[in-house]
């Protein structure tokens, strides 16, 4: 298998961690690749995903599966099924859902950083930035509250929020979410202990 990265990549993160986690580090080939807006890559479109987004898994077989969940979800199954996402119940609904959760939360940092990074100044719309930051902030408050989440054994919704605390010390390191949140920051100094979580950590910037 092959897998599309880059090592600042939180959703690619999220899936080098669950390889880890699964045992299955050791069959994935790790591909870099470049997809940032604004950069062409036509043989990437063609060839792996019209969208152009990270990661992307390519089968021993030519089969290429996208979105970082649905791969986390193909590890899984292959490593048994069950390990990091429950495989029924009410259990399997909570845990997708704050998976979910964790995924909007990073899109909504992904797009502050680009309307930081790659809007002219003169352009930024304040009040829209300000909503995809209060969105992010408010999944951080809402996992505050959550504490059976933050302790109970390690899934896909833990994974998914340690990546988004990861990414917002990455690219927003002043934000002060330990501060503000402290049940979810002793959360993520448990996480690093965890080599898979420590051995991920996006190079500094």
């Amino acid at each position: 298998m092959k897998l599309t990265f880059s090592p600042a990549s939180p959703y690619a993160r999220k899936v080098r961690v669950v390889a880890i986690e699964l045992g299955l580090i050791d069959q994935i080939e790790f591909v870099p690749a470049t997809v940032s807006p604004g950069t062409p890559n036509e043989a990437y479109s063609r060839d792996v995903s019209p969208l152009r987004k990270l990661p992307a898994l390519i089968l021993d077989d030519g089969t290429t599966i996208v979105d970082s969940y649905v791969i986390a979800e193909y590890l899984d199954e292959r490593a048994g099924g069950g390990k990091l996402i429950p495989a029924s119940g009410a259990e399997k609904w909570r845990v997708k859902t704050e998976h979910a959760i964790t995924q909007g939360m990073l899109e909504a940092m992904l797009l502050c950083r680009y309307e930081k990074l790659l809007r002219p100044e003169e352009k930024r719309w304040d009040v829209w930035l300000n909503d995809q930051w209060d969105r992010a902030w408010q999944g951080f408050a809402l996992f505050e509250h959550r504490t059976d989440t933050l302790a109970r054994p390690l899934d896909i919704a833990q994974i998914g929020l340690v990546c988004a605390l990861g990414y917002a010390d990455f690219r927003f390191p002043d934000c002060g979410w330990r501060k503000a949140f402290p049940k979810v920051a002793a959360f993520h100094e448990r996480m690093m202990q965890r080599p898979s979580i420590k051995e991920t950590v996006p190079p500094p910037a």
